[in-house]
């Protein structure tokens, strides 16, 4: 119920139900063939780490009760996460290669998501008509919500407030425009096998590159120093306890750290092949990306 609406066509017809409810879900589900379930807590860090738990395990569990209790839908998306395959340091991993070991986990968010995963895939072990989509590192103009990262740490850069790049450029990402996450999710709907796994991912990269691609398209300068990682993280750590006494979340978290100290690198030949995925260039989604930044007067450049 919490969800914002306020992006849709007038002509959307809205069904109102909680993830911690499975009696409203199944209401909401009576009559539609196919669920999207989107619904998550992706923060890298919350102040009671059991809402993970509740958000991003109970409410997958929640979403497939009430699909089972619901005759009319026929097929399931569910929106996983990049962090359910685990870290890919040194290689880059599909969804043959690569299965969350499940012995460390870099935030809670990583771990649930990891729980959830295994829930998905029994339930489509046991026949449920599900088939999961796992994005990658999404940017793209939108609400600065936590899921849009990118043009957070851009906006930090552009406005003095990161002077530097984030660690030495060890840490590499898979980036996926939000439009091509949305067309990947509607064509896991329409071609997406019951059962199967694909990966919504993009371009390779550090955020190293990320800054100095966003210097070119700007016409600005790049960092001129790395700020080490073990610097940031105690920044991390003053940011969660600042946020214990002022309840508001952090930008970075220690969390957040421990994930850039890894490679979460993936490829989306798969969903390519059969979703006819195709995410636009890098340097194209970024330049868009900033430009929207610009006309709402959140960077200059």
């Amino acid at each position: 119920r919490t969800g914002d609406a306020s992006g849709l066509p007038d002509a959307v017809e809205l069904a109102y139900g909680d993830v911690g409810d499975a009696d409203s879900l199944a209401a909401a589900f009576d009559g539609r063939d196919a669920v999207f379930h989107a619904a998550a807590s992706v923060e890298p860090w919350l102040p009671d780490p059991s809402v993970f738990t509740a958000v991003n395990v109970r409410g997958l569990e929640n979403v497939l009760t009430a699909a089972k209790r619901t005759p009319t839908v026929k097929k399931i998306i569910y929106t996983s996460s990049f962090f359910a395959l685990g870290p890919t340091d040194g290689y880059v991993a599909d969804e043959t290669q690569q299965m969350h070991k499940g012995k460390t986990f870099c935030t809670e968010y990583e771990k649930s998501k990891v729980l959830a995963d295994r829930i998905a895939l029994q339930a489509a072990a046991e026949g449920v008509p599900i088939t999961i989509v796992y994005p990658g590192v999404i940017y793209g103009p939108g609400k600065l919500t936590t899921g849009n990262l990118v043009s957070r740490i851009l906006i930090e850069r552009f406005n003095g407030r990161l002077p530097g790049y984030i660690g030495d450029g060890y840490d590499r990402e898979s980036f996926c425009h939000v439009d091509d996450v949305v067309s990947g999710h509607i064509a896991a709907m329409e071609k997406g096998r019951v059962g199967e796994r694909y990966l919504l991912t993009g371009k390779n990269l550090s955020f190293m590159h990320i800054f100095n691609m966003a210097a070119n398209i700007t016409n600005t300068k790049a960092p001129y120093f790395h700020v080490p990682l073990w610097l940031i993280e105690i920044y991390g750590w003053i940011s969660v306890f600042i946020s214990r006494i002022t309840g508001k979340l952090p930008l970075i978290s220690y969390p957040t750290v421990r994930v850039i100290r890894h490679q979460w690198a993936y490829s989306c030949e798969k969903a390519k092949r059969e979703l006819g995925y195709n995410p636009r260039n890098l340097t194209e989604g970024l330049a868009e990306m900033l430009l929207w930044l610009k006309n709402e007067k959140l960077i200059k450049f």
